[in-house]
């Protein structure tokens, strides 16, 4: 790809994911992820029905007349992206290629989080760490991640989702919020995302493709794996998809959210669902 064709794609993804960010996701990424506490406000006149254990007695006793502290809620909160880039995500059969959806789905995250005035980074994992952007905020911060989320290549093909999270949980001292996107094409994780979600919130976010949940009936077809490069022949007519319902079941054992995304499908109502359902519980 160009230098000018990456910019073009980088600019298209920040208008479209931006757009949706401000328009749909804000106001319910808002009340789904609230701040860690109450800090400080300001102080003012009391009045008949405020606190008497909000008093500030040293302002009280200055002007001779009785004030009150204020609190408001602690908005600021880190988010961490961790990013599957494996070659497994190569692959689509429909609109768009699954690396195409976490792209778009991890920029509208990245927007949502910074209009909450909150810190984003991003983990870009593979069968190792392939790189790390530590949480920062701005606009200037933003266009990095879609940058990165374009052009970087991995050095390697395979998947290890333990080793990403184990990562995560060993940076990340104070409780953040973490979003994993990937496939989960990948085994012997899950007992380190459920270590990770005692500190910490995590939201799965596993993108399938319909080829992956259905095989046309089409006979004996050559399935190539994207990640060890092994050949195999299978009759479509006979064999299933495996669409991993195992995750599910054991990510709900958990108490880990799981949200399912298509790449033949849209994901703006299922996301936008996520948030309502998240901010009913608060």
């Amino acid at each position: 790809m160009s230098t000018k064709d990456l910019i073009k794609k980088i600019r298209k993804i920040e208008i479209k994911t931006r757009g949706l960010s401000n328009h749909i996701f804000s106001g319910g990424y808002h009340t789904a992820f609230k701040g860690k506490g109450m800090i400080f406000s300001e102080v003012k006149d009391y009045i008949l029905g405020d606190d008497i254990r909000n008093i500030d007695w040293n302002v009280t006793a200055r002007f001779n007349s009785p004030y009150v502290k204020t609190f408001e809620e602690e908005r600021e909160t880190t988010v961490i992206l961790l990013i599957d880039i494996s070659n497994s995500n190569i692959f689509g059969s429909k609109q768009q290629l699954k690396k195409d959806l976490i792209t778009e789905i991890s920029a509208v995250l990245a927007f949502s989080a910074i209009q909450n005035n909150d810190k984003i980074g991003v983990i870009f994992f593979s069968e190792t760490i392939e790189k790390y952007i530590p949480p920062k905020k701005g606009k200037k911060h933003i266009l990095r991640i879609i940058h990165e989320l374009v052009s970087l290549k991995p050095n390697n093909k395979k998947t290890n989702i333990r080793e990403a999270v184990n990562f995560f949980n060993s940076i990340n001292k104070k409780r953040s919020i973490c979003f994993i996107i990937s496939d989960f094409i990948d085994e012997n994780y899950i007992e380190s995302i459920s270590t990770a979600n005692k500190k910490h919130d995590i939201i799965c976010i596993k993108i399938q493709d319909y080829l992956e949940k259905k095989l046309p009936k089409i006979g004996l077809l050559s399935i190539i794996d994207p990640e060890t490069g092994k050949i195999s022949i299978i009759n479509s007519n006979k064999t299933k998809a495996n669409n991993k319902k195992k995750l599910k079941l054991e990510l709900t054992k958990k108490g880990i959210d799981l949200i399912e995304l298509m790449t033949n499908e849209s994901y703006i109502k299922k996301l936008d669902n996520f948030f309502k359902k998240r901010s009913r519980k608060k």
